[in-house]
């Protein structure tokens, strides 16, 4: 990835953040990991909250679903973004254990939500940690949504992708609630060196093993949750594609009524319940998909670059080695036996 400028550089008390000017565009890094850039932040935002809210709002069948969601992590703000364009959503609580990255983003990246949404008046947002937020709070939300970085053993999010939290979550959870979380690399074709590739006999033991957490997210999500739906987004910025995954509870057949959403369905919901967050700013022009004149009283598919019925199917459709990857990896993560993906 060019390197053109760094715009910011600075250490919290949490990781060092960085706001630097490369070939994908402005672009936030933490502890020298790319978080999201401004080529195609949009496509991880897109995929990680609409799937959830809008198959809350479709099992529901009540046309005020949903109102209340909770984000942990999402820093940038984007996610939050996503979330305020559901003209349904009445209430936003938004964790973050990192108010550094909460204020260089909206200096920087106000494209990302900045200001408008930071001040918007359907979020609340905390500056904690975000399992110790849910052990003391008793509220709960028709969507949960999980934006927080890979689980690193010297990170701070390892926790949010245990079996304990998970279950936790689901306590948190309102009936026919929905819970999403960003779950890491999930290449089209796992490389040897992964652990994917190494729980077939390829590069065990020469030193060069990478954990890949995709499997393991979706199988700790399915031992606490009736479903747990893995799906994945081409993100160019993060050199590969990368992987989601949605869990809910409910009879064997929700089992893939999500993913078998028509795309008529997916564009009426978004017709009728997505709708521009004041004050946002527009991304400069970097492709065709986002050359545009944006007024800021969008609604409906001009809204969002993304997703739409169509993506939605794609979204689900994963790859062929992949799923055989993942079907060989059973592996749970626990707060006694956690997995790093370095």
């Amino acid at each position: 990835m060019d390197l053109h400028s760094i715009l910011h550089a600075s250490t919290s008390a949490v990781q060092s953040v960085q706001v630097i000017d490369s070939y994908f565009g402005r672009t936030l890094v933490t502890d020298g990991k790319t978080q999201s850039a401004e080529h195609d932040e949009f496509v991880y935002h897109e995929s990680l909250v609409h799937p959830a809210l809008f198959w809350t709002a479709h099992r529901s069948g009540a046309a005020s679903a949903p109102k209340s969601v909770f984000i942990g992590g999402g820093g940038e703000l984007a996610t939050a973004r996503e979330v305020l364009r559901h003209r349904t959503v009445e209430r936003v609580v938004m964790v973050d254990i990192d108010p550094e990255v909460i204020e260089v983003s909206k200096k920087y990246l106000p494209e990302w939500g900045g200001e408008a949404v930071a001040n918007h008046p359907k979020l609340e947002y905390i500056v904690g940690d975000v399992q110790q937020y849910l052990l003391g709070s008793d509220e709960t939300y028709d969507a949960i949504v999980i934006d927080v970085s890979d689980p690193i053993e010297a990170g701070p999010a390892a926790a949010l992708y245990t079996q304990e939290f998970y279950r936790l979550v689901k306590t948190r959870l309102n009936p026919d609630g929905a819970f999403v979380t960003q779950a890491g690399s999930a290449s089209f074709v796992p490389f040897p060196h992964s652990s994917f590739g190494a729980a077939r006999g390829h590069g065990a033991g020469d030193g060069e093993e990478e954990d890949t957490c995709f499997g393991p997210i979706k199988n700790t999500l399915a031992s606490v949750f009736d479903h747990a739906v893995p799906y994945s987004a081409p993100v160019a910025s993060f050199g590969e594609d990368w992987g989601f995954v949605l869990a809910y509870d409910g009879p064997p057949a929700d089992g893939r009524r999500c993913v078998d959403m028509s795309p008529e369905a997916i564009d009426d919901l978004i017709e009728e319940r997505v709708a521009t967050v004041p004050g946002v700013p527009e991304h400069r022009p970097r492709s065709v998909g986002v050359k545009r004149v944006v007024t800021g009283e969008e609604t409906g598919r001009d809204v969002l670059k993304h997703y739409d019925g169509v993506v939605h199917r794609r979204l689900f459709a994963l790859s062929k080695p992949l799923r055989e990857a993942m079907g060989g990896d059973d592996r749970i993560m626990t707060e006694e036996n956690p997995i790093f993906m370095y």
